[in-house]
């Protein structure tokens, strides 16, 4: 049995890997970041390490018995717990030399489209950088440069393609390059081709579709398939896309992970085109057409709900925030003198000023921890149980507040089903 290590194994491409590898009868070591180690009854075994901090003297113990690498790892933008470097290069780096050390020779490697001819952000640098390392390390290598992957889970371009085509207006970034977009079944059977100790190596192949494809025309194919007519196509003015670009870099800041964040925006005008020949007479696989590839895939109605909730979540999770922080601002400032008035009719005495001000920081400090993604789901919590919290306390001390006009304490329960489907929709892989 064939024992392969998958670096990256939570991504798109690391989990259909996996996926694929152990259909074939492989045993799978599964390398992911520490806190996303796939559950329990994930076949393979987990291995949590940090590839902002792994030297090769780390890597060794896991390398004992393994007969192949898969390097999938990748991330989009620097960021709070996301280093380019560490995981395009200096991660990579290490593992290629420990590979060297443990005498495992064959190792495969993901870049990305065009790295080699242009480098406008630090993704495609970094990239380009771990591709260098890997060839000069004297290991059977083949190191993949996959266009715009796109496959059934919903990660990345996938998910934003999907939301897109929800869309009755299909807005368009200025300066967006074609797309030879790839399937993922065929980027995992060219891995399962590879892991092969007599496959060829020493290779570096780009990995693409047989089209060529406008950002527009992969976003119609999506909205055909899902029986969609077609969106009318609104170009955005570019101070509105460069707007669009810092927001999204505003939400990386705090832990979130949006595609269009500004590496998009250099990135993008590149596009990701190829010569996909040599891929092809290496492995044999003929590249299908997206639209035949999900013309062979019936639609769902969890996909429809997918795309239709894609760009809801962004809003939801800004709205939550600013209704949390503001309502405690006004509650200390203009608002004051109403809650404490409030406070005294329940008879809180003397309570009544400290209670809304002690109210009012609670509840911006339950918007600011939703708003950070790590402390994200710690806020919604915390909502649901001031919420009822609330509920509770009005009902005890201001009954009468269930029969006024504009229903203070009937609102309550929209708002907790609110945050109920913030939870459904958290995570994101």
């Amino acid at each position: 049995m064939t024992r392969v290590l998958v670096v990256g194994a939570s991504g798109l491409i690391g989990s259909a890997v996996c996926a694929g590898l152990h259909g074939r009868g492989s045993e799978i070591v599964r390398v992911v970041r520490p806190g996303s180690a796939p559950s329990s009854h994930t076949a393979g075994k987990a291995l949590e390490l940090d590839l902002r901090s792994v030297g090769p003297e780390d890597w060794l113990p896991h390398l004992s018995g393994i007969d192949a690498v898969v390097n999938c790892a990748g991330t989009l933008q620097d960021g709070p717990g996301e280093d380019t470097t560490a995981v395009h290069a200096r991660g990579p780096a290490s593992l290629f030399k420990a590979c060297e050390q443990a005498g495992v020779r064959r190792v495969i490697h993901f870049s990305a489209m065009g790295v080699d001819r242009a480098q406008p952000s630090p993704f495609s640098r970094t990239k380009l950088q771990g591709d260098e390392a890997l060839m000069a390390c004297d290991l059977d290598w083949v190191i993949l440069r996959p266009s715009v992957v796109l496959g059934p889970g919903a990660y990345g371009a996938s998910a934003l393609f999907r939301g897109l085509a929800a869309l009755p207006w299909l807005p368009v970034m200025p300066n967006t390059g074609l797309l030879q977009v790839v399937r993922l079944e065929d980027v995992v059977r060219t891995v399962e081709m590879f892991v092969n100790p007599n496959a060829p190596s020493r290779l570096t192949l780009e990995v693409a579709g047989p089209e060529a494809l406008s950002f527009k025309d992969v976003v119609g194919t999506y909205r055909r398939w899902f029986g969609w007519p077609a969106a009318r196509v609104v170009n955005m003015p570019t101070p509105l896309a460069n707007l669009t670009y810092n927001l999204s870099d505003i939400a990386g800041a705090l832990g979130w992970r949006p595609p269009t964040r500004s590496t998009a925006q250099k990135e993008i005008g590149r596009g990701a085109v190829g010569d996909n020949r040599a891929w092809v007479e290496k492995t044999g696989i003929e590249p299908a057409a997206l639209a035949d590839t999900l013309a062979r895939t019936p639609v769902s109605v969890q996909e429809r709900w997918f795309a239709k909730l894609y760009l809801l979540k962004p809003v939801i999770f800004v709205v939550l925030p600013l209704f949390w922080i503001t309502t405690g601002v006004i509650s200390l400032t203009s608002g004051y003198e109403i809650g404490v008035d409030l406070m005294e009719r329940g008879g809180a005495g003397v309570l009544a000023g400290p209670s809304v001000i002690a109210g009012a920081l609670a509840d911006i400090l339950i918007g600011m921890a939703i708003a950070v993604r790590r402390t994200s789901r710690i806020g919604l919590y915390g909502a649901v149980g001031l919420s009822l919290f609330y509920a509770i306390a009005g009902t005890a001390l201001l009954p009468e507040l269930w029969n006024e006009p504009l229903g203070p304490l009937l609102k309550i329960w929209p708002i907790l089903v609110l945050h109920l489907a913030a939870l459904a929709i958290l995570e994101e892989r």
